[in-house]
C-alpha cells in the first residue's frame, strides 16, 4: 500500500467521516494540511477569525446533528478558537478541532507561534490529543469523532505538529472504536423507568422540564407523544426550545430567570418534576434551596451521570440516551390503562397553570406604541409573519436573545441556535452562517444587538464571499442592553460604561458587499422588513429601539422564582 503524508491522512480521515464542510483559517504550522486540502473534494469555508470558525462549526453541528469540523494553525490560531471550544463544551455541541503545532523537536522551546493548546483546552474539551507519531493519526481522528458525537456531545481537539503532517505512512482508517474507559450508557435502567412512571401516576401536579438533551438525542417525536399521551404540561430551558411545539396548549414556554409568571409559578407548585435532558442550570433554578419547593419527587433523565444530582438532589435518576428512555416510557404508558384515569386530574392542573398565565401575560403592554418608536415585540411579530415560523434563528447574547426565547414560537427542534452556558456575545452571526451550510434550503435569521454584532461582524465578509443567504436583524439601542438593565435595577441607575457609539451599520454592510437597511420608526417596519427579507444574499437590518426597553419578568440575582420582578 502506498504511503501518504500525515496531511493527506487528515484529509482522507475527514472524508471517511463524511465531514463535507470544514471551517478554518490557514497559517504556517497547518500549511501541509491546507496544501492537501486544495486537491480534496471537501468544502472549506475561509473564515475571518478562528472564533468565527468554531461558532460556524457549532451552528453546523446544532442543525445537522453531526460534529462540526474546524482547522486552525498553531499559537494564536488555536487560542483564538478557545472561546468557541468552551462554548461548545458548555452547550454539549460536538466539534472536532484540528490545530497545527510547531514541529515536535521545537515543542517546549518557545518556538514562533507555539502554544500548549492541549494544556490550555484540557479543562474545556471532552478529550484532546497531541499527535507525536504519524502512525497514530488516523486512529486519533476516528476516536475524536466518536468521543465528540457520543454520550453527552462535546468538543475534541487534535493537535498535529508540522513534521507529523509531513511524515509518511500507509493510510488505513479504523472501522470501529474501542475505548476501554469510555462506555456511554444508552439504555436506561428498566426498574428506574418503572419507578418514574409510578411516581408520575401518583402525582397530582406533574410537570415536564425539558432541556437541550432532547434535541441532541433526536427525541422530540418521543417527547411529543409522551407529553400529549399523558396530558402533562411541559416547560423548556433556553436550549430546549423547539423540543415540543410551541403552539400546543401543553407547552408553557421557557422557565427560569426570564420565564413567564405562569411557567415559573407552575414550577413552584408542581409535586412531580420530570427533568428530561436538562442540567438544572443556575439560570433555571435561581436560589436552589427554593427551587420546586413543593416537588415530592424529582425525576432526572440524562446521558451524563455526572449531571445527576450535581446541582439539585433528585429522587429517581435515570442515566441513558433520552430517546431510548422515552421509548421505554412510552411502551409502559401504552400498556397502563390506569394512567388514562389520571388525565382528568392533570387537565385541572393544566387549567390552573393557564389561569396563572392569563393573570400576568408576557409584555401585556409591549404592543402599546410609544409614539412611532419600534418595539422589539413588533419586530419579532413581523419576523414571524414573514417566515410563518418556518426558519432557523441564531441569536447573540443579551436582551434580544431573551426576547426571542420568550416570544418567538418554535415549532420544531434545531431551530434556535444560541449560546446558553457560556453566554458568548459574537456567537450569532457565525452560527447562522454555519447553519445555512448545514441546511441550505431553510431560511436563516440572525438576531443580534448593537454590542454583540460587533464582536464577530467581520464574518459578514465570509457570508458575502460564499453567497450565504442570511438576514441579520440588529436591535439597536446604543447600549449594552442587558448590562444597562441590570445597572438600572440593581446598581441605582449608575450606567458605568454601558453606552455605546456604533458604526453606520448600513454603510458597513455595503462595505462588505452586503445589502443594508435601517428602520427608525414603527411606520417603516413592515414595508422595510418585507423588502429586506425578499432581498437575496446577506442582508443586514439595523432597527433602532428605545434604550429603556427591558426583558421582564426576571429573577433578581440570588433570588428565587417566587421573587420575580415585573417592572
Amino acid at each position: 500500500m502506498k504511503k501518504v503524508s500525515g496531511a493527506q491522512i487528515i484529509i482522507e480521515s475527514l472524508i471517511a467521516e463524511g465531514a463535507n464542510v470544514i471551517f478554518g483559517y490557514p497559517g504556517g504550522a497547518i500549511l501541509p494540511t491546507y496544501d492537501a486540502l486544495l486537491d480534496s473534494p471537501l468544502k472549506h469555508v475561509l473564515v475571518r477569525h478562528e472564533q468565527g470558525a468554531t461558532h460556524m462549526a457549532e451552528g453546523y453541528a446544532r442543525v445537522s446533528g453531526r460534529p462540526g469540523v474546524v482547522i486552525v494553525t498553531s499559537g494564536p490560531g488555536a487560542t483564538n478558537a478557545v472561546t468557541g471550544i468552551v462554548d461548545a463544551y458548555m452547550d454539549s455541541t460536538p466539534l472536532v478541532v484540528i490545530s497545527g503545532q510547531v514541529s515536535t523537536s521545537l515543542i517546549g522551546n518557545d518556538a514562533f507561534q507555539e502554544a500548549d493548546i492541549v494544556g490550555i483546552t484540557r479543562p474545556c474539551t471532552k478529550h484532546n490529543f497531541l499527535v507525536k507519531d504519524v502512525r497514530d493519526l488516523a486512529r486519533y481522528i476516528k476516536e475524536a469523532f466518536y468521543i465528540a458525537g457520543t454520550g453527552r456531545p462535546g468538543p475534541v481537539l487534535i493537535d498535529v505538529p508540522k513534521d507529523v503532517q509531513q511524515a509518511e505512512h500507509r493510510f488505513s482508517y479504523p472501522e470501529r472504536v474501542e475505548l476501554r474507559g469510555y462506555k456511554p450508557t444508552i439504555k436506561g435502567n428498566p426498574r428506574q423507568i418503572e419507578r418514574a412512571i409510578d411516581a408520575i401516576e401518583r402525582s397530582d401536579a406533574p410537570l415536564f422540564y425539558v432541556g437541550g438533551g432532547v434535541q441532541w438525542s433526536g427525541a422530540a417525536p418521543e417527547l411529543t407523544q409522551l407529553v400529549r399521551g399523558l396530558g402533562i404540561p411541559v416547560c423548556e430551558t433556553l436550549m430546549g426550545l423547539g423540543s415540543f411545539p410551541a403552539s400546543d396548549p401543553l407547552c408553557l414556554g421557557m422557565l427560569g430567570m426570564h420565564g413567564s409568571y405562569g411557567t415559573n409559578t407552575a414550577v413552584c407548585n408542581t409535586d412531580c418534576l420530570i427533568a428530561v435532558g436538562a442540567r438544572f442550570d443556575d439560570r433555571v433554578t435561581g436560589r436552589i434551596a427554593d427551587f420546586a419547593p413543593k416537588a415530592k419527587t424529582i425525576i432526572h433523565m440524562d446521558i451524563d451521570p455526572s449531571s445527576i444530582s450535581k446541582n439539585v438532589r433528585v429522587d429517581i435518576p435515570i442515566v441513558g440516551d433520552i430517546k431510548s428512555i422515552l421509548q421505554d416510557m412510552l411502551a409502559i404508558v401504552r400498556e397502563r390503562e390506569s394512567l388514562g384515569r389520571r388525565k382528568a386530574d392533570w387537565a385541572k392542573w393544566h387549567e390552573q397553570i393557564l389561569r396563572w398565565k392569563r393573570e400576568r401575560p408576557l409584555y401585556e403592554n409591549g404592543k402599546v406604541r410609544k409614539g412611532d418608536a419600534v418595539s422589539p415585540m413588533h419586530v419579532i411579530e413581523e419576523m414571524h409573519n414573514l417566515t410563518k415560523g418556518d426558519c432557523i434563528i441564531a441569536t447573540d447574547v443579551g436582551q434580544h436573545q431573551m426576547w426571542i426565547a420568550q416570544l418567538f414560537p418554535f415549532e420544531r427542534p434545531r431551530s434556535l441556535l444560541t449560546s446558553g452556558g457560556l453566554g458568548t456575545m459574537g456567537y450569532g452571526l457565525p452560527a447562522g452562517i454555519g447553519a445555512k451550510f448545514a441546511a441550505p434550503d431553510r431560511r436563516v435569521i440572525v438576531v443580534s444587538g448593537d454590542g454583540s454584532i460587533q464582536m464577530n461582524i467581520q464574518e459578514l465578509g465570509t457570508a458575502v464571499q460564499y453567497g450565504v443567504d442570511i438576514k441579520v436583524v440588529i436591535l439597536n439601542n446604543y447600549f449594552l442592553g442587558m448590562v444597562r438593565q441590570w445597572q438600572e435595577k440593581f446598581y441605582q441607575e449608575r450606567y458605568s460604561y454601558s453606552a455605546m457609539s456604533v458604526p453606520n451599520f448600513v454603510k458597513l454592510a455595503e462595505a462588505y458587499g452586503a445589502k443594508g437597511f435601517r428602520i427608525e420608526r414603527q411606520s417603516e417596519l413592515t414595508a422595510t422588513m418585507k423588502e429586506a427579507f425578499a432581498t437575496p444574499g446577506p442582508v443586514l437590518i439595523d432597527i433602532v429601539i428605545p434604550k429603556d426597553e427591558a426583558v421582564m419578568p426576571m429573577m433578581p440575582p440570588g433570588g428565587a422564582m417566587s421573587e420575580m420582578l415585573f417592572a
